[in-house]
């Protein structure tokens, strides 16, 4: 499986949109009533959170490359062996 950066907006809006189907589903199940507006702030502040949590990550991505800067868990960016 090839690997791919972890981009921290999509999983904040997924977990907000999913805890908005969440709640959905539950007022349709019968187990407790929820107003028709409690979702909207819910959906918005998520995605809200999303991009700001986005905007953060690539600003620290930008500032990596720019500095050269890298991570050293990472093996693909490890430095070779002169000796090879």
């Amino acid at each position: 499986m090839l690997r791919h950066e972890f981009q921290p907006g999509r999983l904040v809006a997924g977990l907000f949109l999913a805890t908005a189907g969440v709640v959905f589903a539950a007022d349709a199940g019968g187990l407790w009533e929820t107003p028709w507006f409690v979702v909207i702030p819910l959906v918005v502040g998520g995605l809200c959170l999303a991009g700001a949590a986005g905007v953060v990550s690539r600003t620290v991505r930008r500032r990596r490359a720019v500095t050269g800067r890298s991570d050293p868990a990472d093996p693909a960016q490890a430095p070779m062996d002169a000796s090879r």
